[in-house]
Parts: C-alpha cells; structure tokens; sequence
C-alpha cells in the first residue's frame, strides 16, 4: 500500500563530505561503507583504498613512539566563573537530570586535542557550518551554550503510516532514536477519540539525543561520547578546550551503562592502548580522508502487535 503521511514535510537529504579516520579497526568496515555510502563508491579501485588505509595504519606506528601516553595527558580544569551559572541551570535541566543519572559527573573545562575519539567519521559540511557559527574568539557563555545547548533547532521529522500497525520516522539526522517506551494512563491522553472507556495506552517515543557535549573518563583519560562534529568544529575555529560533561567510570561494567557499543565492547583499545585516536587525528593529513557521500536518511520503524487471550483457572 503507498504510503500515508501522517505529519512532518519531506525530508530533503543533501550530498555531504564525510571526513573519515583512516588506519584504525576495522578495515571491513571502511571499504563497505565506500561501496555502499560513498558517490561511484563502487568503482574506486579497492587496491587503492587498501593502499591508503595501509599508510594511515602505518602512521598511527610511528605515532605510538612519537606520542606514547599522549592521551594520559589531556588538561581538564575547572570551569571559568563566568560559566558557573550556565552550568547550574544545565544541572538543573531535565534533559539533564534524564541523561546524566548513573554516573559521578561533572562539567570542566577539557582540551580538545588529547580527546579519544571511537566515531571513525563526521560529515565535514556540517562540521565547517558549526565553525562559521563560531566568532575567532567566543565569550564564555556563547562557547558554553555551542557545547551544551538547552535551545534546540533540530532537524524535521517525516513520519509515515505504512499500515495499521507499522509507522515508519525519517530525518537527516543520525541522532533520531527510540527513546523509551511509557505506559500511558488515561487522564495522561488528551483529546483521544476512542469506541469505548480506555484502561491504558501504550506509547513509543521516537526522536533525538539530549545533544550535551559529554565525555567519559577512566583515571587519566577521557573518550568522546557525544557532540563529535562540535568538537572537531571548536579545534577547527582555532578553539583548544571546551566546557565538557565528563562522567566517571572505574569498571568495565559501568561503561555498559553509560558508553557507546564500541567503547564498552573494547574498553582496554581506547583506555589502555599507547597512542589511540585523538580528536587532533581529524586535521592529520597522514590519517584523514575526504569522501562524497549520497544523500542519507536514518530511518525508524516502528510497529506493534496485539494478542487477545481467554484464560481459565485451574
């Protein structure tokens, strides 16, 4: 059956250059993103591709003599005075309080450059849009504000009806997500129409991520767990630390908890590794690349089945 559009515009999708960390795990992972993602992806000769991810690898080689322990290096202090007050109303957020709920956690001031990163890829022009936004040298609260907004002007939601149990949500964004599923009671449901007295709801919701610059710390290192495309846009600007959300861990457990499937499922690659990828890796000639990408869509599906039972008691 054709689609039935329920409410949002057409979502639009562009071309976008996608900046790329070469040289790291995995290698698969690359080459099936070329094929699939990148414009006559299909035909760029695999050698080749092999050939510059080789090199890159070669890089991070000599980088971990170059630079061993570099990443137990990285500067966090505390917050300028002038931030004090944007970071009690932060605290004070519900987004905050939501996000923010399992770990000891504070916000500081961190270096950009010694960051672990885990996400391979950021698209560039949006990256370079984000460091127009940003003046040669931001006040205090205009740079608090681009790294935790409480203001949001996210990206359009298409949300179609496949049939009468399935719903589908599109948007440009990679961060649309199912939130959490609610059970509704029905002084919660406004103006539903329905045949008969409702007992209860059942709701999914479906759209993005609290958008904090967040990291997550282990002893002397942190890894970047939200917000990549503003930090690589602050260092592009010229900006060299930035005001974070750093939560605590101290075992692997925790991490399963609080982090992104990469970092919690090789914790000891980005916590104990010589030289692991840094944010500063996204500006290394040595290691970056440039792809045109086709146009995306981070698509949602949503659907729901309903079973009736008559039970008997024995």
């Amino acid at each position: 059956m054709p689609f039935e559009n329920v409410e949002g515009p057409a979502t639009q999708a562009r071309e976008r250059e996608e900046l790329w960390l070469l040289g790291q795990p995995a290698l698969t992972d690359y080459l099936d993103y070329v094929r699939r993602a990148v414009i006559g992806g299909e035909d760029i000769d695999r050698r080749s591709l092999i050939d510059a991810w080789r090199a890159a690898n070669d890089a991070y080689f000599e980088l971990e003599s170059e630079e061993d322990g570099l990443a137990d290096t990285v500067e966090r202090r505390p917050l300028p005075k002038a931030m004090a007050p944007l970071a009690a109303e932060l605290k004070s957020s519900p987004h905050f309080a939501a996000t923010f709920d399992r770990m000891p956690t504070t916000i500081e001031m961190v270096e950009l450059d010694k960051i672990v990163v885990s996400q391979r890829r950021v698209t560039k022009t949006f990256v370079d849009r984000l460091a127009a936004k940003l003046a040669p040298h931001p006040d205090p609260a205009g740079l608090f504000r681009f790294c935790q907004p409480l203001e949001r002007r996210d990206p359009p939601v298409t949300i179609r009806r496949l049939s009468a149990d399935r719903y589908l949500f599109a948007s440009e964004s990679n961060d649309l997500r199912v939130l959490n599923t609610t059970l509704l009671r029905p002084e919660q449901l406004l103006l539903q129409q329905s045949s008969g007295p409702v007992a209860a709801a059942v709701g999914v919701s479906v759209g993005y991520g609290s958008n904090f610059l967040s990291l997550i710390r282990c002893e002397d290192r942190v890894v970047l767990h939200n917000g990549y495309h503003r930090a690589v846009a602050m260092r592009a600007a010229g900006i060299t630390h930035a005001p974070c959300i750093v939560q605590t861990v101290t075992r692997k457990d925790e991490l399963e908890v609080s982090a992104g499937d990469a970092v919690a499922e090789d914790p000891a690659f980005y916590f104990r590794a010589r030289r692991p990828p840094l944010l500063r890796d996204f500006f290394d000639p040595r290691i970056v690349t440039v792809l045109k990408a086709r146009p995306f869509l981070k698509l949602i599906e949503v659907s729901f089945e309903v079973r009736e039972h008559n039970a008997t008691e024995i």
